[in-house]
């Protein structure tokens, strides 16, 4: 398999516990890509980084969002916060472009040491009114040890009907042959809502590449029409709206 670029398909879960109770799942792919290989590497005629193509990487999507180097960005995230040993290898976890066009809820950026552990996650969050905020889970400069289990208070407004009041605790695997993520988001300390990423590596293939376009033609265009959806029927059902605060001052948290 291809060291720049893997390739992950997936099953996505949401799943809200109260006060109102429903459940739904849909398939996604997404693509984990070394930073720094991705630049030199030819992954498939598809693929292409910083270039139209069906399947697209662009450096603006992610990180400072300006077009400047993925790599300066991190580094300047992990040194912030004395992270060095979490410098090494960086790998970016996202959905593509679809003929030009993703909307990434969550992308994960996966830093790891020399010694290959995994020191550190920073999670992207985007929500639909085109704000960005990213939680950073660290050990402290110190690899993990399985898992990465974490929590962190809401500071960035994501859905309408769940308030700013609340808690994410996270679970994710490091990213192998499998794929791991779990969040439970908790309002006093009662579990409200769950969404889960789970995958499994494949082959970076033309055939491949071509088969999840035609199983998956419109997946980010899915992505965010099922995002309104489920808030509408949320509404239908009674539940509590909450206004948009305004987007908090710092990018980080």
């Amino acid at each position: 398999m291809s060291s720049a670029v893997s390739l992950y398909e997936c099953d996505v879960m949401h799943r809200r516990h109260f006060p109102q109770n429903y459940r739904f799942n849909y398939k996604v792919f997404s693509f984990l890509i070394d930073i720094d290989e991705v630049k030199q590497s030819k992954v498939n005629p598809l693929l292409s980084f910083n270039r139209f193509n069906l399947y697209s990487v662009y450096t603006k999507d992610h990180g400072a969002r300006n077009g400047s180097e993925w790599r300066a960005w991190i580094d300047t995230v992990l040194d912030e916060r004395n992270l060095s040993k979490a410098k090494h290898q960086v790998k970016l976890l996202c959905f593509p472009r679809i003929l030009g066009y993703a909307f990434n809820p969550l992308s994960l950026w996966y830093c790891f040491g020399e010694d290959g552990q995994l020191y550190a996650v920073v999670c992207e969050v985007s929500n639909t009114f085109g704000e960005h905020h990213h939680y950073v889970l660290h050990n402290d400069n110190q690899p993990y040890k399985g898992r990465v289990k974490a929590h962190k208070k809401k500071h960035f407004h994501v859905s309408p009907f769940i308030s700013m009041d609340a808690e994410y605790r996270f679970t994710i695997g490091t990213p192998k042959d499998e794929l791991m993520i779990v969040i439970n988001e908790y309002q006093d300390n009662e579990l409200m809502l769950t969404a889960t990423q789970m995958g499994e590596q494949q082959e970076i293939t033309t055939p491949h590449l071509l088969g999840q376009f035609f199983r998956l033609p419109l997946m980010t265009f899915k992505i965010m029409w099922l995002i309104h959806w489920q808030a509408l029927k949320i509404w239908m059902r009674g539940g509590v709206y909450h206004k948009k605060p305004e987007a908090p001052k710092e990018d980080f948290s």
